[in-house]
């Protein structure tokens, strides 16, 4: 190439690259103008190429970056990006030795072998042997439309190898799909924990989980958006870009249910319980709720949820099985039960069967609408209502059942609709229609207190009182007499400001305070001995003030009447009285085997009632009847 091609060239390479264009030549190197436009920085790099130049020295991946990568995501010095070391003339004999290029399936693929120029000194000779750059490789790959994706590291290699080969030198860039948007769990009180429930002592109880119904505080972060991407773009080896497929987004509301809420903030995306209350997830929607019930649809067994021992209100959609317990408040089961079910207050609803097993509520209600069998039902203080029980123990305040069938019934009011083979005790009995079953008598008692006077022992409570009443009197002037001392007065006085920080005594202060403490030292202590005795004395107070309420509440009961009605008797059956003594508590909160033994066992009251037809109408104000023996000690 004569030295006048040499000089065009390269004019008309650096004319081409400019301030205008983004691509600039300092005595340095190439730079390119990071701001410029992909488009830009292109026709300039094309117009270099075309005007018969390359760029010697190229840095390839900055010489992409500038191309195809956002301004702002790669460093620049002031000058710009440096992509080369500078502009050189691409000889027009050296550019043959270039040959095609095979594209296919996003991929280009190059022939390697060995290349001769033309020997000046013989033109008709095989010529010299020659070698490929890399740089003048990249430049014609330009002009044959392979302008992204070229393999420089490869390349490299197999031109400094001297070998034949075809080998692949450049390739499409597949775009990267955006990710969805996603959900992640972002707190581990959301988790239940199935393992088994360590006690107190260390030991681990086998038929309890450890935390089967989470119990969640108000502002816990339960759940975190995170959201879509976009996904990065690609490129054909052409250097069109190939656009991802974005992510799809999601809507975290779908997920909040009751007693949660969407919170955006500067960390994020969260769903946040706004109560306290147990959490609960809806398996069909997927929404999480926080409330103060607990609501299962798995049922009550070892392999769900063990026993369960909850501190707030319970909806149960399975069955409660054999031998598994259920504590908590208002408890709903809409399956059957076969285990136990205890309520420390609020209502107990069976929606089914309770078969087998028991139903316990301290303070509530308990309703069972399906069959009661070989049950034990028992409301210490609230009502039992039954539908149909078939040899149940049922004891409660008020108590009424549809059809009783050989059963053990107690309480304060009781009203049945039809009783067969049951023994029925009550202070206000109500039935409708009674008959012995097979082997089952039928019994009805009417219970009366009597044993100790109330009057009495609540005249010896009150007495006693009055005495702790006197005796808590001098103690107080005991301590007001001692308080009264000037020398007590003023310590006490100085002591407490002392405290509060509202005196600060200097160091000779300080002693003579101390030498105060010392000379009322006997009578601070004698204050102290008889505060001791007085705090007693109250207490002693408290206790008869709470006895005395509870008998005059009892001697109140015990002047209700009481009353026994049976509207149609169609067997054989007896109507008793049963004496209860008011002072040793319920009549009727007894254990389940007691009340069978009492109700079912021999009879001493006075007889009302015997025989197989008839009806019963009795009550305490109507009839003069002798005492009764007691069945209650």
């Amino acid at each position: 190439m004569s030295n006048d091609f040499a000089a065009a060239a390269t004019a008309v390479a650096r004319a081409a690259c400019g301030p205008e264009g983004g691509i600039v030549q300092h005595a340095d190197g190439v730079y390119a103008d990071p701001g410029a436009s992909g488009a830009s920085l292109a026709a300039a790099l094309d117009a270099i190429f075309k005007g018969g130049g390359y760029l010697a020295g190229v840095d390839y991946p900055a010489l992409m970056k500038v191309l195809y990568e956002p301004a702002g995501t790669f460093a620049a010095l002031p000058a710009g990006v440096r992509i080369a070391d500078g502009i050189q003339p691409f000889d027009a004999q050296r550019r043959t030795l270039y040959r095609a290029v095979k594209i296919a399936a996003g991929a280009a693929a190059y022939v390697f072998e060995p290349v001769w120029l033309p020997d000046p000194a013989d033109p008709d000779g095989a010529g010299l042997p020659a070698r490929l750059e890399l740089d003048e490789f990249i430049a014609d790959m330009w002009g044959k439309g392979i302008r992204y994706g070229i393999d420089v590291a490869g390349v490299r290699a197999v031109i400094a190898s001297s070998r034949t080969e075809y080998a692949t030198v450049a390739r499409r860039l597949e775009a990267v799909p955006g990710q969805d948007a996603r959900i992640v769990e972002v707190s581990d009180d959301i988790h239940r924990s199935d393992a088994p429930r360590q006690l107190a002592n260390g030991h681990v109880d086998l038929n309890q989980f450890q935390n089967r119904f989470p119990q969640i505080q108000p502002g816990v972060r339960l759940l975190q958006k995170i959201p879509a991407t976009a996904g990065m773009p690609g490129f054909e080896m052409s250097g069109a870009k190939i656009e991802p497929t974005a992510g799809k987004d999601i809507d975290l509301n779908a997920y909040a249910g009751e007693g949660t809420a969407v919170e955006k903030n500067q960390d994020g995306e969260f769903l946040v319980s706004k109560v306290a209350g147990f959490l609960q997830v809806d398996a069909k929607s997927s929404r999480i709720s926080v409330g103060p019930k607990i609501v299962s649809r798995d049922g009550v067994s070892a392999k769900t949820t063990g026993n369960l021992q909850l501190t707030g209100d319970y909806e149960e959609f399975g069955d409660v099985q054999e031998k598994r317990e259920v504590e908590g408040e208002s408890i709903t089961v809409h399956g059957n039960v076969f285990g136990r079910v205890a309520s420390r207050g609020g209502l107990v609803l069976l929606n089914a069967n309770l078969m087998g097993g028991s139903a316990f509520n301290k303070r509530g209600d308990i309703r069972v609408r399906g069959v009661a069998a070989g049950a034990v039902i028992q409301a210490t203080q609230g009502a039992v209502v039954l539908e149909r029980a078939e040899n149940c123990i049922v004891t409660g305040t008020r108590i009424t059942v549809a059809h009783a069938v050989n059963c053990e019934i107690i309480g304060d009011e009781v009203t049945v609709g039809m009783a067969e083979g049951s023994a029925i005790a009550g202070r206000r009995v109500t039935i409708e229609a009674c008959t012995p079953r097979k082997q089952g008598e039928m019994l009805v008692y009417v219970m009366r207190p009597e044993g100790a006077q109330i009057g009495d022992i609540i005249a010896m409570v009150g007495a006693r009182i009055a005495q702790f009443d006197a005796l808590a009197a001098r103690h107080r002037e005991e301590v007001r007499e001692l308080t009264a001392r000037a020398d007590v007065r003023s310590y006490l006085t100085l002591s407490a400001r002392v405290r509060k920080n509202e005196v600060k005594l200097t160091p000779e202060q300080a002693r003579q305070f101390q030498k105060m403490a010392q000379d009322v030292g006997p009578a601070l202590q004698a204050i102290a001995d008889v505060s001791a005795k007085l705090k007693a004395a109250e207490a002693e107070q408290q206790k008869g003030r709470d006895m005395l309420a509870n008998l005059e509440a009892q001697k109140r009961d015990a002047s209700c009447m009481q009353a026994v009605s049976v509207r149609s008797v169609q067997g054989e059956t007896q109507v008793r009285v049963l004496g209860f003594n008011p002072a040793a508590g319920s009549p009727y909160d007894l254990a389940p085997r007691e009340i069978r033994a009492r109700l079912r066992g021999p009879q001493h009251g006075e007889l009302l009632f015997s025989g197989a037809s008839g009806t019963v109408d009795w009550n305490s104000e109507q009839a003069d009847t002798a005492p009764a023996e007691s069945w209650v000690e």
